[in-house]
């Protein structure tokens, strides 16, 4: 008997770090390694069940900054260029291992890993991967929902209602670009939500959105169900929260799988381990060693010590792995069906690039899943929450508090001694735009570029992942940098496009440089 529904939800984001104006950026790597690692492996999850027939359903948000660098001409041609070396390197491994019993094997493995990597990208999704996910939403197995524009943080921006919206409306925008469509649902950035910023989801067209729990424990009145079924907002928009249990059996640094023992170590990477004259046209030009992602040892344990990697066995602890999540969701929907009357929905959303990318196992975990699921149970299944909200419309009217997924719940994370800097200057430029979108309403064209760049510079600052790099002390140079530059730029344009002087080369530049969001149009920040 059917008792209740894994609602599967993984959020794919990476900030815009687009960089033409060098010819090797150690952010654009960010990108290539979720390429390799995660993103190409999920396609080909999916691919495999659906050619098997298997009845999955997950969740999957592509944010717009994402899908702007994924359908990015230069990026495109650098990713495939980096994805050849790689390749080029799992060639020569396989000469340097071939005397070795423990490490020819696992050559072999990333060997074949990048040759199907390199074909698909380039023969199979003719190096479209938005259109190879495009494809699986097709198949109405995978939903993918947009994101704030830029990833901005919505609770910090509430003073500013325009910029709210000018967030909400251009992510949904960007979408209908790349999926033919408006989406069904967001991802709010870092979960950041505010009473209130329902109804600029509601403008948008999004019928629902996912919080963590605490914002619905917590929400007026108390939700009958707790986080196991969606309520309305004020606005009608079905809010799904995170349940804590199956997270903590995924995040959680002692007690989640990815940190079992025989699962593969992130931190050994021949792009550290190898000789200099060896690795040097593997790694940065500048010869700082970086990641290759050929990485020969597993966790092992807590010290130094890494015993070497071992593929099959780590694939059998992901099968277990998989095996025990969809027993310990099988225990929880029995006791939730008997005391809710009806099955409960249980949501786990994680940061996709955890699976791959951070845990080399996750996309393995997550196909066992899906066929353990399928095949091996009849009391849990998959589902959407556009499927599950098709079986049970009427749900709780609720107004949840305010929230996010960071450190304590709330703002801290995106808000505090690293970085609280930064809102002067952001609200300065948010409060500028409205005067802008308002003061011009019907500008030549070369003013219009100058408005509509003056949007993007905007955006851009408002990323909060400068803000999270800041407080987690990792590339705060850059961080810094990349806030400045926006914040800079749009002070500049912003002068010029009042007092009418705007430098058509100036603007060229940062059309060259910062060209995200070709359909962008200034006005949506009119008041």
């Amino acid at each position: 008997m059917q008792k209740g529904y894994l609602c599967l939800m993984l959020h794919a984001h990476l900030p815009y770090v687009r960089h033409p104006e060098y010819t090797d950026s150690f952010e654009e790597d960010w990108l290539n390694e979720a390429i390799t690692e995660t993103y190409l492996p999920l396609l080909k999850v999916y691919e495999n069940l659906l050619a098997d027939g298997v009845d999955f359903h997950i969740t999957m948000s592509l944010t717009p900054t994402l899908c702007e660098m994924l359908r990015d001409p230069l990026l495109v041609e650098r990713y495939e260029k980096h994805l050849e070396k790689l390749f080029e390197l799992s060639e020569k491994e396989l000469v340097r291992t071939k005397d070795s019993t423990e490490f020819y094997p696992l050559a072999e493995m990333y060997n074949s890993f990048l040759k199907d990597a390199l074909h698909r990208f380039k023969d199979v999704y003719h190096r479209d991967i938005v259109g190879a996910f495009a494809r699986v939403q097709d198949s109405g197995k995978l939903e993918i929902i947009t994101c704030g524009a830029t990833h901005g943080f919505l609770p910090l921006m509430e003073m500013i209602p325009e910029a709210v919206k000018a967030q909400v409306e251009v992510g949904a925008e960007n979408y209908r670009k790349h999926f033919g469509r408006r989406p069904r649902g967001i991802w709010l950035p870092e979960c950041g939500y505010f009473p209130g910023v329902d109804k600029y989801l509601k403008d948008a067209g999004i019928r629902f959105t996912f919080l963590d729990s605490h914002p619905i424990l917590f929400a007026d009145p108390r939700p009958a169900f707790a986080v196991y079924a969606p309520v309305y907002t004020p606005n009608d928009v079905a809010i799904f929260a995170r349940d804590p249990e199956s997270s903590k059996q995924v995040w959680s640094s002692k007690e989640g799988y990815p940190g079992d023992y025989y699962y593969r170590e992130f931190y050994r990477d021949v792009g550290f381990d190898l000789p200099m004259d060896y690795i040097a046209p593997y790694i940065h030009e500048s010869g700082q060693r970086i990641n290759t992602g050929i990485k020969y040892y597993r966790i092992t344990g807590p010290g130094e010590h890494k015993e070497p990697y071992h593929y099959g066995a780590a694939r059998d602890r992901a099968a277990d792995h998989a095996g025990n999540f969809m027993h310990n969701r099988e225990k929880q929907s029995e006791f939730l069906f008997d005391i809710m009357g009806r099955p409960p929905v249980i949501v786990a959303p994680y940061d996709a690039e955890l699976f791959g990318h951070w845990w080399f196992e996750g996309p393995m975990w997550i196909e066992f899943l899906a066929r353990k699921i399928h095949f091996d149970q009849d009391n849990v299944k998959m589902i959407t929450p556009i499927g599950y909200l098709e079986k049970f419309p009427e749900n709780q009217v609720v107004q949840p508090t305010m929230g996010s997924w960071g450190y304590k719940g709330y703002n801290e994370v995106w808000m505090n001694s690293t970085n609280d800097w930064i809102y002067r200057h952001l609200h300065w430029c948010a409060r500028k735009m409205v005067d802008l979108a308002n003061r011009f309403c019907n500008p030549d064209d070369l003013k219009r570029r100058a408005l509509n760049q003056a949007a993007r510079e905007l955006l851009l600052a408002q990323s909060s992942d400068w803000a999270f790099i800041m407080k987690t002390g990792t590339h705060v140079e850059y961080a810094h940098k990349r806030t400045q530059e926006h914040v800079n730029r749009f002070t500049r344009l912003y002068y010029e496009i009042t007092e009418d002087r705007v430098d058509e080369g100036f603007l060229s530049n940062l059309e060259a440089l910062d060209n995200i969001f070709s359909e962008i149009d200034y006005s949506i920040y009119r008041g």
